[in-house]
């Protein structure tokens, strides 16, 4: 783990780009708050960890490939109790048409992030994600990935 407050937020991102691309519903619940609020590009407001993923996040990480977070361009800032943090970064992924043809599918995120004290992991309280301007907003998916 990184030791400086940005350096643990591109962290906490990796692991969770790693969860994604796998797939891994329930390793990508321990990142978050049970009460987690946010928005994204399959709902407009969500309420609650079981919504977030049932709504948002079952919805898309089936239907892409390749997601990554571009954390060398992450930008973010934390409190000065190093308790409360937040930061936005762009993403990379690959959906796929109707048919199946692949189209590049960027966007950028933005999180807001809890800890009760200074050494916790930090766990997400808000997130929001959007396309980048011009993306297709459904990814159907393709049968024949990995």
């Amino acid at each position: 783990m990184t030791d400086t407050p940005l350096g643990e937020l591109r962290d906490w991102f990796d692991t969770w780009a790693a969860y994604v691309r796998a797939r891994n519903f329930v390793a990508a619940r321990a990142l978050f708050s049970p009460g987690v609020m946010g928005f994204g590009t399959h709902m407009r407001i969500v309420h609650g960890l079981d919504a977030l993923e049932r709504d948002q996040w079952r919805a898309v990480w089936p239907t892409i490939t390749g997601f990554t977070f571009l954390t060398d361009e992450i930008e973010g800032g934390v409190s000065t109790d190093n308790t409360t943090a937040w930061a936005i970064v762009p993403w990379s992924s690959c959906g796929y048409a109707e048919d199946g043809t692949p189209f590049d599918r960027p966007g950028r995120a933005t999180v807001v992030f809890n800890r009760k004290s200074n050494g916790e992991g930090w766990r997400a309280i808000h997130t929001h994600f959007s396309l980048a301007p011009g993306t297709p907003q459904k990814s159907w998916g393709n049968s024949d990935r990995a």
